[in-house]
């Protein structure tokens, strides 16, 4: 199923690895035109070059400042004259015990997690309020369904994205805009790697060890929502490993 994507431009952020590249793979493929932001710029213009795109669709974007992502933004515009789609998918997951008070991480998992979202709407929704159509895709987790110990602040953003995106698909009916949460359950990306916590570290990993499926199945979650005529509006998708019990 790859209908409407073709020419569609889709700008991804958290592009240079796990989710956002396995999108961003799948949609070249399908014939999307892509304008790709992470904070790691020699991956970005690798995976640009590895894919055909040119050194323009790869810009240095750090979600947790509006101003990189409206850059972004502004420029998929400047190249292709709109804005189709935008995949919020940078995020971070250092899960921690609260009583760690890792605080910096908390900090951090707010700007990215939260703010990057908000900002990544707030770059779109201007110029797809003037279209009259577009596709927001916010990326959550089954984080933010349940929780466990360690678990608090990162599920807590993630709750925030749900929360986000069913206040947004509210608000933007008048426009024709669509409005996609996706929350993937243990999928092998480097966010495991990102925890410092050793304890929680080890019980993560070895769920993922376990039962961890490829990151190309979020991008087939992306296509599916993608793919829908424009009157059907996919709100919320959820999905595991078949043997994740968590």
């Amino acid at each position: 199923m790859t209908e409407n994507i073709k020419d569609k431009v889709v700008v991804i952020t958290g592009a240079s690895s796990g989710l956002g590249e396995a999108a961003a793979r799948r949609l070249a493929r399908d014939g999307a035109k892509l304008m790709l932001g992470a904070r790691r710029i020699e991956r970005l213009q690798a995976l640009a070059t590895d894919l055909s795109l040119g050194k323009d669709a790869a810009i240095e974007t750090d979600v947790s400042h509006f101003e990189q992502v409206k850059h972004l933004v502004d420029r998929a515009v400047e190249m292709h004259g709109r804005v189709d789609v935008i995949i919020n998918n940078a995020g971070l997951m250092p899960q921690s015990l609260l009583e760690s008070l890792k605080i910096d991480e908390w900090d951090r998992m707010i700007d990215v997690n939260i703010k990057g979202v908000l900002y990544g709407i707030a770059a779109v929704l201007p110029y797809m309020k003037a279209q009259k159509s577009g596709h927001i895709i916010n990326v959550a987790s089954v984080a933010g369904h349940k929780v466990g110990p360690g678990g608090a602040v990162y599920s807590a953003t993630k709750y925030a994205v749900r929360v986000i995106s069913e206040g947004l698909r509210q608000e933007v009916k008048p426009y024709n805009i669509r409005t996609t949460v996706i929350s993937p359950g243990a999928v092998a990306t480097e966010l495991p790697d990102t925890i410092t916590d050793p304890n929680v570290a080890d019980r993560v990993r070895q769920l993922y060890d376990q039962v961890a499926i490829p990151a190309d199945s979020f991008a087939s979650m992306v296509v599916f929502a993608m793919s829908q005529p424009e009157d059907v509006d996919v709100n919320e998708i959820v999905y595991r490993p078949t043997r994740q019990e968590y």
